[in-house]
C-alpha cells in the first residue's frame, strides 16, 4: 500500500513540475509573443482590412468589404509585369550573389591568418552604409560622366558620348547585388566554418579533384546555409525600394515603388495596401517553400 502512494505521490510530483516548467517557458514566450503581434500581426491585420475599401476621389477611402483591388491587381497586364519584373530581378540578383559570394565565404571561412577579423571587417562594412548613399555612389560610378563610362571610352569600347549605364535594369541589378553580397557571404561563412577542413583532405587524399570536393562534400554539407542565405536575399531584393528607383529610373517600376506610388502620388491607399498584401503574401510563401527545403536539407 505504501508503495503504490509513494508511486502515486511520484507521479503527481512529475506532473506538476512538468507544469511548472511548461507554465515557466510561456510566462518566457508571451511577452516576445505579444510583441511580435504587435508589432506585427496587427499591422498585416490593419493592412489586408484596408486593402478591401474601396478609393474615392472625395473622402479618399470608402469602408467596405470588396475584393475589387486584388482583382485589378491581377487583371492589370501592368501590375502583372511590375510583379513579374520583380520577381526576376529577385531571382537573378539572388543567383549572382550566390556566385559571388560563395568563394568569397569560403575564403573568408579558410581563413587563419589574424587578417581575418580585418576582412570580417571590410565585409561588415558596406552595411554601415545606407542603401540611399550607396546607390548614389553607384549613380556618380555608372552615369555618362562617371569613371565606368570614361574607362569604357579611354578602351575604345562606348562611343564619344558615352554608353548609357544608368537607368537600365542591368544598373538596378549590379546596385541590389552589391547591397546584398555581405549577408550571403557572412551567413555562408558560418556554416563553412562549421564543416571540418580534414574531409577536404580525405576526399583529396583519395583522389578527388577541386570541383569534385566542392561538389561532393562541401556544396551538401554547406546545403541548409546556401538555402537560408538564399531566402534571406531573396526577400531583401523583392522588397528594394531606393536602389531601383535611384538606379533604374522613373521607366523601371518594382513592386515596392509601385507599392509607393499608390499610397503617396496617388493616395489611393486600398489599392496600395493590396499591392503590398500581394507582395506581402508572395515573400512569406517563398519564406514557407525555403523553411521547407532547409528542413528537407536537414534531415
Amino acid at each position: 500500500m505504501s508503495r503504490r502512494t509513494t508511486s502515486a505521490s511520484s507521479i503527481s510530483g512529475t506532473a506538476s513540475s512538468r507544469a511548472e516548467r511548461l507554465l515557466r517557458s510561456a510566462s518566457l514566450v508571451l511577452p516576445a509573443t505579444l510583441l511580435l503581434c504587435g508589432l506585427l500581426v496587427a499591422p498585416m491585420a490593419f493592412l489586408f482590412r484596408i486593402s478591401l475599401n474601396t478609393y474615392s476621389a472625395q473622402t479618399l477611402m470608402v469602408e467596405a468589404l470588396d475584393p475589387g483591388n486584388y482583382i485589378r491587381a491581377v487583371a492589370d497586364p501592368y501590375y502583372r509585369g511590375v510583379l513579374a519584373t520583380t520577381l526576376v530581378v529577385a531571382l537573378l540578383c539572388t543567383a549572382l550573389s550566390l556566385v559571388i559570394a560563395f568563394p568569397a565565404a569560403y575564403w573568408l571561412a579558410r581563413m587563419q591568418s589574424g587578417w581575418k577579423s580585418l576582412a570580417v571587417i571590410f565585409t561588415l562594412f558596406p552595411l554601415l552604409v545606407g542603401n540611399v548613399v550607396r546607390a548614389a555612389g553607384w549613380m556618380a560610378l555608372l552615369g555618362r560622366g562617371g569613371a565606368l563610362s570614361a574607362a569604357l571610352r579611354a578602351l575604345g569600347l562606348a562611343e564619344a558620348e558615352g554608353v548609357q549605364l544608368l537607368y537600365t535594369p542591368s544598373a538596378v541589378v549590379i546596385g541590389t547585388v552589391a547591397v546584398v553580397a555581405p549577408y550571403m557571404i557572412l551567413t555562408l561563412a558560418a556554416v563553412i566554418e562549421g564543416i571540418p577542413q580534414q574531409l577536404e583532405e580525405a576526399a583529396a587524399n583519395l583522389g578527388a579533384q577541386p570541383m569534385t570536393v566542392f561538389r561532393r562534400v562541401i556544396l551538401p554539407q554547406a546545403m541548409p546555409g546556401v538555402i537560408a542565405s538564399a531566402v534571406l536575399v531573396f526577400i531583401l531584393c523583392m522588397n528594394a525600394y531606393a536602389t531601383p528607383v535611384l538606379l533604374g529610373g522613373p521607366q523601371f517600376k518594382m513592386m515596392a515603388p509601385a507599392v509607393y506610388d499608390q499610397f503617396v502620388l496617388g493616395t489611393n491607399w486600398p489599392f496600395g495596401a493590396a499591392l503590398a498584401f500581394i507582395l506581402l503574401v508572395v515573400t512569406l510563401g517563398l519564406v514557407t517553400f525555403g523553411g521547407a527545403a532547409l528542413g528537407r536539407e536537414r534531415r
